[in-house]
């Protein structure tokens, strides 16, 4: 009787880890097949990327960039200390 029990539970915990395993294999294929399909057949063209030109950006006053330069030389005075 007690053989039988041992028999019982170890073909039970086969069938079940299995059955687990088998379930997750098929999961996993299903799921990559899927992502080949999307990337395939309905991927989105990239946006094209803009790069600014120099000769649409509006010129920087004497002015403005002094003030910039000693925006910068304090930010980097203040950092060095």
């Amino acid at each position: 009787m007690q053989q039988n029990l041992w028999e019982q539970g170890l073909d039970l915990m086969i069938f079940g880890m299995g059955t687990v395993f088998v379930f997750l294999t098929l999961l996993v294929i299903a799921t990559l097949l899927m992502s080949g399909f999307i990337d395939r057949f309905l991927a989105e063209e990239p946006e094209p990327l803009v790069i600014p030109t120099s000769k649409s950006a509006p010129p920087v006053g004497k002015k403005t960039l002094a003030v910039i330069q000693a925006a910068v030389h304090a930010h980097r005075a203040k950092h060095q200390k």
